[in-house]
């Protein structure tokens, strides 16, 4: 395997995993309450619209000779107003992130092992000092471990396939609760949330800038058709019956699968976190670990006495708040970098203002969802 085919899988393992993750265990639990077409109109609709504001981000990482995370990128070209108001949706969406894959984690690692959910805070504990020794190694340890996880994805994607698709019962799929229309879209859009990856995919990708465009297509795409897909066979196998954790109604090897699925997106979004405070905040490693490792751990731990606080309800109030506010942001971003581009960029997407239009409609939609919610 050559270096730039190597390159090209790793950005790609990186952005992938950081997309399937908590958010895939979730969807087919609010699709059944809605209805799966809804949800895939959703998938698409929303798919889409970051598919596009990834692209943006790419562009703005090829027009910008220094790294940055996202946060950074707002400092930059928006000022450091809308710097800091970045900043707090980026850590306030990946620390909502975190927690939930402790939540799932720790549910996960207790149903398949005592076939109940009374450890689960214990596991989430255990499972998030695991991942706070990954993360101390960095970008490095990224690469190593984030392509085994995304491999098992795709073993196990087809596993499913092999042995469910002949159980899907087709009678599922006719449901629709327009009364709930606004359930699948906090957790959708959390689902599909990956732009804090596009600044660790320019890391990785190094001096081959020409493979940005090409691996945030490819990776955006294969997220959006696993999900229709990982819907479709849970959904179509237990109905109205699936669980809040999808993989806990298909056996124990795809809770695993859930395992590994939260494990990459853990480490791809932990890791892009700590390059936030160590780039753009300019904290030591020592600080950046430690509020990327052991803060989330603390926040699980005080959620954990809340019911209110399940594992649908985390991703969609980190969906809603921080993926429509790093999406917005991210449009106004690009829309400076274009003016005060610092290096000629491998390929340049046109900014439209419907777009800003339709997100920030989207983002409002979210808002008054949760507030339901609430």
């Amino acid at each position: 395997m050559n270096q730039r085919t190597k390159k090209y899988l790793q950005a790609s393992s990186v952005l992938i995993g950081t997309c399937i993750g908590a958010g895939m265990l979730g969807i087919p639990y609010v699709t059944a309450k809605t209805g799966f077409w809804i949800s895939v109109a959703y998938l698409i609709l929303i798919g889409g619209l970051v598919l596009l504001v990834n692209l943006y981000l790419g562009e703005t990482a090829l027009r910008t000779k220094q790294n940055h995370q996202l946060t950074g990128y707002a400092k930059k070209y928006l000022g450091k107003r809308w710097g800091k108001v970045m900043n707090i949706a980026f850590i306030f969406g990946i620390y909502s992130a975190i927690v939930a894959y402790l939540v799932g984690v720790g549910n996960s690692l207790s149903f398949l092992l005592f076939n109940n959910l009374n450890y689960s805070l214990i596991f989430g504990i255990v499972f998030g000092i695991f991942m706070s020794f990954l993360l101390w190694k960095g970008t490095s340890s990224l690469k190593k471990y984030e392509k085994y996880g995304v491999l098992a994805i795709f073993l196990l994607l087809s596993l499913i396939f092999i042995l469910f698709i002949g159980k899907v019962d087709y009678s599922n799929f006719n449901n629709f609760n327009f009364s709930n229309f606004l359930i699948p879209l906090g957790v959708i859009l959390f689902a599909l949330s990956s732009e804090s990856a596009i600044p660790v995919v320019s890391v990785v990708i190094g001096k081959e800038k020409d493979l940005m465009k090409k691996v945030i297509f490819t990776s955006s795409i294969f997220s959006v058709i696993f999900y229709i897909l990982f819907t479709f066979i849970v959904l179509g196998f237990k109905g109205g019956s699936t669980p809040e954790i999808a993989t806990f109604a298909l056996g124990s090897v795809f809770v695993v699968l859930g395992i590994f699925t939260m494990f990459t997106s853990h480490f791809s979004l932990g890791n892009a976190l700590e390059e936030n405070f160590q780039f753009d905040d300019r904290f030591k490693k020592s600080k950046s670990w430690f509020f990327v490792s052991l803060i989330p751990i603390l926040i699980y731990v005080l959620v954990s006495f809340f019911p209110f606080f399940s594992f649908t309800k985390i991703l969609s109030i980190g969906g809603i708040i921080s993926g429509g506010i790093l999406s917005i942001l991210s449009l106004f971003i690009i829309k400076n970098a274009k003016k005060k581009s610092e290096r000629q960029p491998e390929y340049s997407v046109p900014i439209n203002w419907g777009i800003v239009i339709i997100m920030s409609l989207i983002f409002l939609a979210g808002a008054f969802s949760l507030f339901l919610k609430f």
